[in-house]
């Protein structure tokens, strides 16, 4: 056994490395994405997580936070109750918007 590397891209076709390059590239963005997105996380559970609401608008943010978080669970899946998540988070965002609306 030898403590030489090999490396095994100078044994594939030009295509086969510009195709594993390729992949890297897309592994490295969702990498970086990953990771903003976790950060993107972090800074709204911090959000969420400073207090009562002030007004149903900040109230409804957060219930739409936790139905998309119970919609992405395998329980959330069964048709019906995708449809009643569907239509809370449209009533969020139609009494939300009735609320923004001058009377």
């Amino acid at each position: 056994m030898t403590d030489d590397t090999v490396d095994l891209d100078e044994h594939r076709s030009l295509t086969a490395q510009k195709m594993i390059e390729i992949r890297r590239h897309r592994l490295h963005e969702f990498e970086v994405d990953q990771s903003a997105m976790h950060g993107r996380h972090e800074k709204l559970m911090e959000l969420l997580d400073a207090g009562p609401a002030k007004t149903w608008s900040e109230a409804a943010a957060k219930a739409q936070y936790l139905l998309q978080a119970f919609a992405a669970l395998p329980e959330a899946q069964e048709p019906k109750r995708k449809e009643l998540v569907a239509q809370t988070l449209g009533d969020l965002v139609r009494l939300c918007d009735l609320e923004k609306e001058p009377s």
